[in-house]
């Protein structure tokens, strides 16, 4: 299935060691970035890179387990672990990654569900982007506050929530974005919201962002 399409692998055996002595030592932010069929390729990818820039660990989970995963441009991204086994941790950011068909599958998740409400419970961050906001809806988290989504999912957005136009809206503990031409600025935002606007400029260099 998965010849002559191009494979990433995120798994945290391609992170270097010492990184990860470090990160265990500083007690670094975390974020779960939530990997389900048919998730768009550009805002997963963009926001793993920008969050690992960013000094966040970073852990890919599988909505389905711990198989590749193919996108919505037929791009298969092999998970860290499957979502399953990423519930016994806590994380300071849990982010749901857009693409329509990846945005329904999270919606109709219990498991998706259950992790956002403790998200919430505890103030933790919860940060969808493009189609994902619909899952916000679906599992009645962040009710009346503001956020943004893709224009194909706006209409179902409008009823409660403040509803802007904005790139990126961050109301409190609940970020959200437009769609694959915002990935950066929703990396960034998540990256000054967990690690500060210092460390958002340093890495924005590098990458030719400013």
């Amino acid at each position: 299935m998965l010849q002559g399409r191009l494979r990433l692998i995120f798994s945290h055996l391609t992170v270097n060691c010492a990184n990860r002595r470090f990160s265990a030592i500083s007690n670094m932010p975390s974020a779960l970035v939530i990997l389900a069929p048919g998730a768009e390729e550009m805002e997963t990818v963009i926001t793993v890179d920008v969050l690992r820039r960013g000094g966040i660990e970073v852990t890919v989970a599988g909505l389905t387990g711990a198989d590749p995963v193919e996108c919505s441009r037929q791009m298969v991204i092999v998970p860290d672990k499957s979502l399953k086994d990423a519930m016994s941790s806590n994380y300071d950011a849990v982010v749901c990654p857009g693409g329509l068909g990846g945005a329904e599958s999270m919606a109709t998740s219990a498991v998706v569900g259950q992790l956002l409400k403790q998200q919430e419970s505890r103030g933790a961050i919860v940060a969808c982007i493009c189609a994902a906001p619909i899952v916000l809806k679906s599992h009645g988290i962040g009710k009346g506050k503001k956020i943004t989504s893709h224009p194909a999912v706006e209409a179902q957005m409008k009823e409660g929530f403040t509803y802007l136009y904005d790139r990126v809206v961050v109301d409190n503990n609940i970020v959200t974005s437009r769609g694959p031409g915002t990935a950066f600025d929703f990396a960034l935002a998540l990256v000054e919201k967990m690690q500060g606007s210092t460390k958002k400029d340093e890495i924005m260099g590098p990458m030719l962002l400013k």
